[in-house]
């Protein structure tokens, strides 16, 4: 634990550094105002990933933490380095060279960081992903308190055109660049060999660099002529794409789960009677609801860590299954599996926590009646 506390208080000092440099350059009522509208989409943003993490969330203070390293680390690194270029070699270099290539590697080397020393929480290309727009969302957010800041000093009209091109208009646009990363730190995570693992998020890092300079270049190049082009004909239907992709590896990720159920409950692991509960969002939001009703929050929170324990199982099964875990598995499983009976053993320790009666309309493949978990 020292090592991420560590990281999780650098972090949080980076922050407090630029939240000084933003107000020896703005004042106080400005300040709070370029705030305020600069909390509106990051709150969009964090709201979209933590519903794409629903299956498996990750864990709270991995989640902050990533939202802190772009905030502050990220955030500090970039000012520090793209401010002298700008003077050394003019703003154009700043904008469309420094800029991509310092602000994604610093977002993406938390990826790589959580690849190369923490790859159990990284279960797939969603995970990867998850984290990527956490980091860009806390780095996108104290950008535009210094972009919405600096507009507003000038005049509030030129403020609030800000406030709509990058609050508005494209508010998805760090988030976007930086998910290459994560989708390719994701993919990695599935590769056995170091070479991949290093390769894969070079290749992702690439990608991110490049869109994230052309959408710089957009924004000077003639005047800014070229920047509707580029949103509507490269940015549109790439926000598209990963919108697509992100779906397409949530249904994924549900049926690695309502395979891995019948497993489970066949073994004594689980209930029989817990698999239509387990196999579904809106089936395990019924469940907790239900506990919640009869046995109050708290038990209501130890059967979401069950339900999120067991997700984990099924996930982590399924990489040893396709041999993409390596010589971690017995102690990552062994990990696991102990996770599964503590979570399990508070859950149903609760008074008053029971399964409902089956929801209809259950039918999954391999699922066949069985004991009752209580």
């Amino acid at each position: 634990m020292f090592w991420p506390i560590l990281g999780a208080v650098v972090a949080s000092g980076c922050v407090v550094g630029v939240v000084g440099m933003a107000v020896s350059e703005i004042s106080g009522g400005t300040m709070v105002g370029a705030t305020m509208l600069a909390l509106l989409p990051v709150m969009l943003l964090v709201s979209t990933f933590l519903w794409l993490d629903r299956w498996e969330p990750e864990p709270g203070w991995n989640l902050l933490f990533a939202f802190l390293w772009g905030a502050g680390v990220a955030t500090l690194g970039a000012i520090l380095i793209n401010s002298a270029v700008g003077v050394t070699y003019g703003p154009m270099a700043s904008a469309v060279v420094s800029a991509p290539l310092v602000e994604e590697a610093l977002k993406g080397s938390f990826l790589v960081g959580m690849l190369w020393w923490n790859r159990q929480q990284l279960d797939g290309v969603v995970d990867g992903v998850v984290y990527a727009g956490m980091i860009a969302a806390g780095f996108a957010y104290v950008e535009n308190i210094f972009y919405l800041g600096r507009a507003f000093e000038i005049d509030p009209s030129e403020g609030w055109f800000t406030f709509i091109l990058r609050g508005v208009v494209s508010p998805f646009a760090h988030p976007l660049f930086t998910v290459f990363t994560g989708l390719a730190v994701g993919i990695a995570a599935h590769r056995r060999d170091a070479l991949s693992r290093l390769i894969v998020p070079l290749l992702g890092y690439a990608l991110a660099v490049a869109l994230h300079a052309l959408w710089n270049g957009a924004a000077v190049w003639d005047d800014g002529e070229a920047f509707f082009s580029i949103y509507a004909l490269v940015m549109v239907p790439l926000f598209l794409g990963m919108i697509v992709l992100a779906a397409w590896q949530r249904r994924r990720e549900r049926r690695i789960v309502q395979d891995y159920l019948p497993r489970f409950a066949a073994a004594g692991w689980i209930g029989w009677n817990e698999v239509p509960w387990l196999a579904s969002m809106s089936g395990r939001f019924r469940w907790r609801r239900s506990v919640q009703a009869r046995a109050g929050s708290r038990a209501a929170r130890a059967v979401r860590e069950y339900q999120t324990v067991v997700t984990e199982l099924a996930f982590l099964s399924d990489r040893i299954s396709r041999g993409m875990v390596g010589h971690h598995a017995p102690q990552w499983y062994a990990q696991v599996m102990h996770e599964l009976a503590v979570a399990r053993a508070e859950a149903f320790g609760a008074p008053g926590v029971v399964v409902p009666a089956a929801p209809r309309r259950t039918t999954l493949r391999g699922a066949h009646p069985g004991p009752p978990s209580r």
